[in-house]
């Protein structure tokens, strides 16, 4: 890992880092390559002058096109299974191919690609065959967006064997990460949240790797472990700093990692505090909440005083009504309630 104090950091977005990353590692190796809907400026758009409209429906990818020209950024038709497929298929040939999948909602139209060959193909030839590929997807509810463009399903790439999948919660973390799935030999799920594209932070400007699989600590404390996803990282955050009024000091890791799951920095976690409250705002049923909840359970049920617990989005599709959307993510007062209730217990 590389030291923020060593060369040139400075505060940029969330956004700002994802496009740096992607950028630096097209100019690093040239068998990196990102394809996907409206990366650019859309596809069959040349003859009309667009170039680079948007920059993805996010600005992540903005200004690509225009240094690395649209034989390494691919505007594509609207078929995720045909884009999917052919990154899937370029990396196994010897690219490094990104493909953006716009909302993570949208997985079910190109699961088979991820299903039965990226996350198969090398184990089924024997590791004669790597993947190199990425798969970059947004997450989050929280915009007005309705059912079918708010999800996170993280969880659903948690159970797939081989895949590897990345949550970044911050700026720096989202540089640091992409920048190491992009050079993995295994094909690597990046979730970003889009509640996160305008948060700034310190970040290198020279690339830099964070380890995949890795979770961290963002916060110490003595009575209680709470473990956030992503953007849930920081309602933890703000939910420890809240409980340290009434003298609960609560600590939180931020998992990063959804495969592999780094399950030995929660647990060392809970054995100092004794108390694990997981927030994901994916759905309750087979969430990683619960997998780690059951993890801990099996591995530190002797240094628990009170049962692991969960906060988790109700088991529904995301509303589109705002009052109720706001209602449906987990939040501040939840996470503290949660954890007053754990401290009653002894």
């Amino acid at each position: 890992m590389t030291s923020m104090a060593a060369t040139g950091t400075r505060e940029i977005q969330y956004r700002e880092a994802i496009n740096e990353a992607i950028r630096q590692e097209m100019e690093r190796d040239e068998s990196v390559i990102i394809m996907g809907e409206e990366i650019a400026g859309g596809a069959g758009r040349e003859h009309l002058g667009i170039v680079d409209a948007w920059g993805g429906p996010f600005r992540t990818t903005v200004g690509l096109i225009q240094q690395f020209g649209n034989q390494r950024v691919l505007d594509t038709p609207l078929s995720e299974a045909a884009f999917v497929g052919a990154a899937i298929g370029a990396s196994s040939t010897g690219m490094r191919a990104i493909a953006e999948l716009m909302f993570v909602d949208f997985v079910g139209v190109c699961m088979d690609q991820l299903l039965n060959n990226a996350a198969k193909m090398r184990y089924m030839f024997g590791g004669q065959v790597k993947v190199p590929f990425t798969l970059l997807t947004r997450i989050g509810a929280g915009f007005g967006s309705a059912a079918q463009h708010s999800e996170s399903y993280y969880s659903i790439f948690s159970h797939i064997p081989g895949l590897k999948g990345v949550c970044p919660s911050d700026a720096y973390t989202a540089k640091g990460l992409l920048t190491a799935a992009i050079r993995d030999d295994d094909p690597v799920v990046y979730f970003e949240h889009k509640g996160l594209y305008g948060q700034t932070g310190l970040v290198p400007e020279e690339p830099y790797e964070l380890p995949l699989g890795k979770a961290r600590t963002v916060r110490e404390g003595t009575d209680v472990t709470l473990v956030g996803i992503s953007k849930m990282t920081w309602v933890c955050t703000a939910a420890a700093e809240e409980l340290a009024k009434s003298g609960v000091q609560a600590e939180v890791v931020d998992l990063l990692s959804i495969s592999p799951i780094d399950y030995d920095h929660v647990i060392e976690s809970v054995k100092r505090t004794h108390r694990l409250v997981v927030v994901d705002e994916d759905t309750p049923i087979c969430s990683l909440a619960s997998e780690i909840c059951a993890r801990v359970a099996e591995e530190a049920f002797d240094y628990l005083d009170a049962p692991p617990s969960r906060v988790t989005a109700p088991h529904t599709p995301v509303p589109y009504s705002r009052s109720l959307e706001n209602n449906y993510m987990p939040n501040e007062a939840r996470v503290i309630s949660t954890v007053q209730g754990l401290m009653a217990r002894g």
